[in-house]
């Protein structure tokens, strides 16, 4: 029995690749855009912190410029309580006992704290 052989010339190129059209763009752009989104992000992120740092700057610089007129506060505060107190006492004891050695106003030491607290 003979033994078959191929044509002369051979047999024609089996197409084993499929001949399809590309659909969207490549990969290498899709991370390029991706890349390019995450930068713009980071970038709003940043400035958002940045932000924020400035109002926290401002809002402790607006409390330490405060600071004096509240302590002006607190003292005129203490004053009147002190007159009111020294009158009181001149009204039930019918004179002003000290209890100090001198004339000299000293800060109570003691804080009045309200009954009811809300906030």
């Amino acid at each position: 029995m003979p033994q078959d052989l191929p044509p002369t010339g051979g047999y024609a190129p089996v197409q084993y690749k499929r001949n399809l059209p590309l659909r969207g763009f490549k990969p290498s752009y899709y991370l390029l855009g991706m890349g390019l989104i995450c930068t713009y992000g980071m970038y709003k992120v940043g400035q958002g912190i940045r932000e924020q740092h400035e109002l926290a700057r401002e809002k402790m610089w607006s409390r330490i410029h405060l600071i004096p007129v509240l302590q002006a506060e607190e003292d005129r505060d203490k004053v009147r309580r002190y007159l009111a107190d020294q009158a009181r006492e001149k009204e039930l004891l019918g004179t002003n006992t000290s209890p100090y050695h001198g004339d000299r106003m000293v800060p109570p030491s003691f804080a009045f704290t309200p009954a009811n607290v809300t906030k």
